[in-house]
């Protein structure tokens, strides 16, 4: 099944190049069904590119998915015009009272900022207090996911003395878990982050369970145990691209970069790269949606007010 976007959004066109099945709003509203409602929380700097990403992997499911992309209100956009924003984007207090079956909230290049002085901060600790009531299942990606595991659990993030930066190997720490139905014992998940979370501190939070980790990379995947939250200190959703387009950008810029791990053939930046992680990149959005969201969500979705987030369930 598709998910539903405007047919003006950029993203539309090029999914439809890729012969990815999405649907008009005026279409879906003459269907009898009721489609997930999923709310992308977008703070990425290149949010054209991101939207592209991240609607390609929602669409890789036997669902219909009805998207609405989120913006920041208390933050102006650099590099994102602002027709696009007021055309495509909504904002927290125009949907307060709506509710969704899950949401995305992306990363963002402010991760060597201490959280209380990014300029939306309190916006975004607004926006997942209200997460609580509104929404049934949140997937927090990189920065996304230390702003929530700080602001939910506190959890610190440290700066790395070295960028995490490459494609890095992964194991389940908790075999048969819903996310990772159907992966193989080792996975491949970009990183691009000057910061960490770091094992020792989520270990003390009893709520939280480590999913997957790298050797190199550290911790990737931690749940909360009432299977709600989600948080990706990596970039599954990225491109073939997107490492090598960062790596040239900054030696452009004469910043300190290293090629990025395992990503280059024979770490030869003038061969394209290796697209490692794009099959359990589509498994586990999948595996989100069907079994972390339409398998649980409420038909009713007001209902998610009185959910007792004390409750343990499947994660």
């Amino acid at each position: 099944m598709p998910i539903c976007i405007s047919p003006e959004l950029p993203a539309y066109q090029a999914l439809l190049h890729e012969r990815i099945f999405v649907m008009s709003s005026d279409r879906a509203a003459h269907q009898d069904i009721r489609p997930l409602r999923i709310l992308v929380l977008n703070i990425m700097p290149k949010k054209l590119e991101t939207e592209l990403q991240l609607l390609r992997l929602l669409s890789n499911a036997a669902l219909q998915v009805d998207i609405s992309l989120l913006r920041m209100e208390t933050h102006v956009s650099k590099n994102t015009a602002q027709s696009h924003l007021d055309a495509f984007y909504t904002t927290l207090p125009a949907i307060r009272f709506q509710y969704f079956d899950g949401m995305i909230i992306t990363g963002a290049p402010v991760e060597q900022l201490p959280f209380e002085e990014v300029d939306y901060w309190r916006e975004i600790c607004e926006l997942m207090a209200w997460s609580r009531t509104h929404v049934f299942s949140t997937l927090h990606i990189c920065w996304g996911a230390q702003a929530g595991l700080y602001y939910h659990f506190g959890v610190p993030k440290y700066p790395l003395s070295q960028k995490m930066f490459g494609v890095f190997p992964h194991t389940a720490e908790i075999r048969h878990t819903l996310l990772l139905h159907g992966f193989d014992d080792v996975f491949y998940v970009p990183h691009s982050r000057h910061t960490e979370v770091r094992r020792e501190d989520i270990e003390k939070v009893p709520e939280l369970r480590i999913i997957a980790s790298s050797e190199q990379a550290g911790v990737y995947l931690i749940a909360n145990r009432n299977g709600r939250q989600y948080f990706l200190t990596g970039h599954a959703e990225y491109d073939r691209n997107t490492l090598a387009q960062e790596y040239f950008r900054d030696k452009e810029r004469n910043l300190p970069i290293d090629l990025p791990y395992h990503y280059f053939p024979d770490d030869d930046p003038t061969k394209p790269p290796e697209f490692s992680w794009r099959g359990h990149a589509n498994l586990m959005y999948s595996n989100w949606l069907n079994y972390c969201v339409y398998q649980r969500t409420p038909y009713d979705l007001k209902t998610l007010q009185k959910t007792d987030w004390s409750q343990p369930a499947d994660i």
